[in-house]
């Protein structure tokens, strides 16, 4: 071989090199791209496979909760073998190599992961959560013969305990799943469970807590004592309504008597004043303090609780262990279990009218030294009937979730021990110095010094705004206040003080609370520039807007404000004064800031 015909060869070799790696890549590349295909044909079947079982279980869980509550335990074991079929065999289906292998694929599987997760979930709750919740007596967490079983209830705290920590952990482990960049069906998919499972958790994290608090607060380890506030959504507080009617309720082994009944009229005012958290006395001087009906002027239960305490055992000389407050639209619920009870002197209060009797007839019925003993009366003859009657279990238990979800039913322990095991729940009515989700409160409180409450028909609308560059983002909040006020013929017992002017234009302090470390930009009312209040308590920033509505009219606040730190997500949550007639609300979500 000549020197000149080496390079020739040299170079062929290496294209022959160079075309058997190009081979060689094409083949892998063949290979890989038809395992790729026939995984993601594979994974599409078993994912249509997933799908189908999954829906059939949506609807068996929703059947089983129906069941459930309605006491119907033999259909709900029924339900539940089928719900487990179902689940079981969604799990299954995004459990083999194919599917593995495709959660690893840069374009799907984020996707096929969620699902995974979703599938896990359900199945988990109907082979572990499910079962236990049916073993549960639901009977023994009512009273019968005018008393609590606290002995039975101590035994049914363990199998409630043992459901609220499967459902917590399944929460836990769907909140962690990425939802950034998931196609839209399964990110909604995702976001419907997450819902379900929180307000799943949270009933079952009150259950366990009340399976587990209740027979020391009902007098097991020694009798109890509390006080039974009505709030009076005539007269709105920031919690729902003015402390109105009073009555000592004492506990003993789970047997609860009415005592003592009053007015917060009746103890008077307070000069000096009572120690008030700072906070709040910048936002409303030394009221909470010096009345009883304005003690909840903050939204904050445990302040309010506290101060009203102290007024009560300062003017009667008698120490409480907590502070029960309910309200009568709470009363209705009852009364839905309870059927309908007799005052004393004649008036029967019935689930559809007790609100209007309480709050709207009376006023215009009976002379205002009468009016307070007709709402004691009417309160320890509904809580005479919860704990005498036989009362379906079920239809109890869904009346107080309804009532705690709605913040309408609030307890504080004077035993800082006992109190700080109830948290940042609902029934607490703790005001969070963290958000988790941006929230936003909208509270209101009485400016007219009236009883026109009755006639306020709220509306409020929270829109997620853009992101801003500093990570933070915009809510745009919207409330609207109607009055379907007459404008004749009230009687003076509802017109009160008048202070908005005239008798029967409806003034109201509305609060708003940022999220926490938040601030308000701007404030509009009825388009116009407003002045508003600011102030701070539990880390956020408060605005207080006074808004006068006259009758038949309607009048639109609008504020928008800002989160206090970098969040990601296009959620936001509202917290609301509970009325005498249900907000009207919506929350318009956003993408989230990575999308």
């Amino acid at each position: 071989m000549t020197e000149s015909e080496r390079p020739l060869r040299r170079r062929s070799r290496s294209r022959r090199r160079r075309r058997a790696r190009l081979r060689r890549a094409l083949l892998a590349g063949l290979v890989v791209g038809s395992l790729l295909l026939l995984t993601g044909g594979w994974v599409g079947f078993r994912g249509w496979q997933a799908r189908a079982h999954l829906l059939n279980a949506a609807g068996l869980a929703r059947e089983l909760s129906a069941q459930v509550v309605a006491g119907d335990i033999d259909r709900a074991r029924r339900t539940l073998a089928a719900l487990q079929e179902q689940s079981g065999a969604a799990r299954s289906a995004t459990d083999d190599p194919g599917w593995a292998l495709g959660r690893h694929t840069p374009l799907a599987g984020d996707d096929l992961g969620a699902v995974r997760q979703i599938a896990v979930t359900v199945d988990d709750l109907a082979r572990r959560a499910f079962p236990a919740l049916l073993r549960v007596d639901l009977a023994k967490l009512v009273p019968a013969e005018g008393r609590l079983d606290v002995g039975q209830l101590r035994t049914v705290s363990a199998g409630l305990a043992e459901v609220n920590r499967t459902i917590q952990q399944n929460r836990r482990e769907l909140a962690a799943v990425p939802d950034d960049g998931l196609v839209s069906q399964v990110r909604q998919a995702l976001t419907d469970l997450r819902g379900e499972i929180d307000r799943l958790a949270a009933m079952t994290a009150a259950a366990d807590q009340g399976s587990r608090l209740l027979p020391t607060l009902l007098g097991a380890d020694g009798p109890r004592r509390y006080l039974l506030v009505s709030q009076n959504l005539a007269e709105l507080r920031a919690t729902g309504g003015m402390f109105g009617a009073y009555a000592l309720i004492e506990a003993k082994d789970g047997r609860v008597q009415m005592g003592r009944q009053g007015s917060s009229a009746s103890l008077g005012l307070f000069n000096p004043p009572l120690r008030v958290p700072k906070e709040v006395r910048a936002l409303w001087a030394d009221l909470p303090g010096m009345y009883p009906a304005d003690v909840n002027l903050t939204p904050h239960f445990p302040t309010a609780a506290a101060l009203y305490v102290d007024m009560f055992r300062r003017k009667t000389d008698t120490k409480v262990d907590g502070v029960l407050a309910v309200d009568p639209v709470v009363l209705s619920y009852l009364l839905k279990a309870t059927g309908p009870v007799m005052v004393p002197g004649g008036v029967p209060l019935a689930s559809d009218t007790v609100v209007r009797t309480l709050l709207n007839e009376t006023y215009q019925r009976l002379e205002p030294e009468k009016q307070d003993s007709f709402f004691s009366a009417a309160a320890a003859a509904v809580f005479d009937a919860l704990f005498t009657k036989n009362v379906d279990p079920s239809v109890l238990l869904s009346v107080f979730d309804r009532a705690v979800t709605e913040r309408r039913i609030l307890f504080w322990s004077a035993r800082p021990e006992e109190q700080r095991q109830f948290g940042d729940s609902r029934l607490a009515g703790t005001l969070p110095e963290q958000d988790t989700v941006p929230t936003v409160g909208v509270f209101l409180n009485d400016g007219s010094g009236a009883k026109l409450g009755y006639y306020l028909r709220p509306a409020a609308t929270l829109t997620v705004g853009e992101c801003r560059p500093d990570g933070r983002r915009e809510l745009r909040l919207r409330v609207t206040l109607q009055s379907t006020a007459p404008k004749t013929g009230l009687s003076e017992s509802v017109l009160g003080l008048g202070m908005a002017g005239d008798p029967y234009t409806v003034r109201t302090l509305v609060s708003v609370f940022t999220p926490t470390g938040g601030a308000v930009l701007d404030a509009r009312l009825d388009g116009t520039e407003t002045p508003v209040g600011v102030g701070t308590e539990r880390r956020r920033q408060v605005a207080t807007a006074s808004v006068d509505v006259r009758p038949g009219a309607s009048r639109t606040l609008e504020l928008t404000v800002l989160t206090g730190k970098k969040t990601g997500i296009g959620e936001a949550e509202l917290w609301l004064t509970p009325t005498a007639t249900p907000w009207t609300t919506q929350v318009d979500t956003a993408p989230s800031c990575d999308q």
